[in-house]
């Protein structure tokens, strides 16, 4: 596809998707910084407000209405990108295929009835293996979008730093950090929510990032829960004390609520529940090597600056409150 010509007229206008997460409010401060004219897209909620993002224009409506989406959101009006950084909350089947999968499609449609050129799609690395509710549906969405005629840019990023920082209470509370297995069984290259966030904004001017699937975690080296584990102590002056928990543990889990869950339909989500812990304890967030089926730590890009241990730091010295994460193991 051509490079676009872009109105000089105006700033161009983007449309996101998921900026209430703590990566989308990254992603909007980082496109604030660009001086872009920006429309979030989000849920009502009794925290939100229009006044919410300094800069920002916000409308309020339900994502997984294709309706709504084009009466509330988009409104008939003239849009030059889309960016989404909307995930579902905790990848249980019906809700990924809501939303990672069902609601970007319509955003694509949408988008393509406003003029949008360019969609910038926040995914996941996971999508290499997928065996997930939730990945499967974000590759059939990334697949559409590829598919779609637009210029593109999927950004499968790695581990986030509130995905692995669960634990540390427990820690500081004087409980042993809990690994699976040896606790080298997994690594990967965490990014923080402000370095992510200025990736995703950066796609939008880059050309070198159209029209490709873009890996990307932060600065290496790749980091094992052994790792975290070892460094989380340290911080906290004490020696390290580890609890190992069998694989065969989660796989006895898994498969007790698998069973109930085709007697007990509530207990369906929670059997994927457990398989998303079982996979984010055993598959590490790093490139995989197609050929050999292994992770490649030197294959996956890094970008950004912020480190996970120094976000630690923080946390330990309470200058930072932790996020979990949605997929957190812990």
């Amino acid at each position: 596809m051509t490079e676009h010509s872009e109105p000089s007229a105006r700033p161009r206008r983007v449309f996101v998707l998921g900026a209430t997460g703590t990566i989308g409010r990254a992603t909007v401060r980082a496109l604030v910084e660009k001086g872009y004219d920006i429309v979030c897209f989000v849920r009502p909620g009794p925290d939100r407000s229009e006044g919410m993002f300094e800069g920002v224009q916000v409308r309020f409506g339900a994502l997984t209405s294709a309706e709504a989406l084009a009466r509330d959101g988009f409104r008939g009006e003239a849009f030059d990108i889309v960016l989404s950084c909307m995930a579902s909350r905790m990848g249980a089947p019906k809700d990924a295929w809501a939303v990672d999968y069902q609601a970007h499609a319509d955003a694509l449609k949408a988008a393509k009835a406003a003029g949008v050129r360019q969609f910038v799609l926040l995914s996941a690395i996971c999508v290499q293996k997928p065996v997930l509710a939730f990945q499967k549906a974000k590759l059939a969405f990334e697949q559409e979008l590829m598919a779609s005629g637009l210029d593109y840019s999927i950004v499968r990023a790695t581990a986030f730093f509130k995905s692995l920082s669960g634990q540390i209470e427990r820690v500081k509370s004087g409980k042993p950090f809990l690994v699976f297995g040896d606790g080298c069984l997994t690594a990967c290259k965490p990014i923080s929510d402000a370095d992510l966030g200025r990736y995703l904004a950066d796609c939008v001017d880059d050309p070198t990032r159209r029209n490709r699937v873009l890996p990307i975690g932060g600065p290496g080296p790749a980091i094992t829960p052994q790792d975290q584990a070892e460094h989380l102590f340290a911080l906290l002056g004490r020696e390290p004390r580890v609890s190992r928990v069998p694989v065969a543990m989660l796989d006895a889990i898994v498969a007790t609520l698998s069973t109930l869950g085709a007697i007990i339909p509530p207990l369906r989500d929670k059997a994927e529940l457990a398989r998303i812990g079982r996979y984010y304890a055993t598959e590490s967030m790093l490139v995989l090597d197609p050929v050999t089926g292994r992770y490649d730590a030197e294959a996956t890009p890094e970008a950004g600056r912020d480190t996970l241990f120094e976000h630690y730091a923080r946390l330990v010295a309470g200058e930072d409150a932790a996020e979990r994460g949605a997929h957190s193991v812990f």
